[in-house]
């Protein structure tokens, strides 16, 4: 889903903005939306710059990046009995 990421962002500033506290709410996940947002930022900003280098470089680093995701959830899982199907 090509919309799913601008969504996402959309969805997390607007929570951002009507639950802060000058907006007279009361600020709760302040900090993990902005950890959202700037998460979100960075990914953007190096995919970009390593488009810019060559195609192979970015799909190799997201080939890594998953499998170390693997390597390290697969054992968190099944160790908190949470295996994934």
């Amino acid at each position: 889903v090509p919309e799913l990421t601008a969504t996402v962002l959309t969805m997390t500033l607007t929570g951002l903005a009507a639950e802060s506290r000058p907006a007279g709410g009361p600020g709760k996940g302040t900090v993990r939306r902005l950890a959202a947002v700037l998460a979100m930022l960075t990914g953007a900003l190096c995919g970009a710059l390593l488009l810019k280098t060559r195609l192979f470089l970015p799909l190799a680093l997201a080939a890594v990046l998953a499998l170390v995701t693997l390597v390290v959830y697969v054992p968190a899982a099944v160790r908190l009995g949470r295996a994934p199907q």
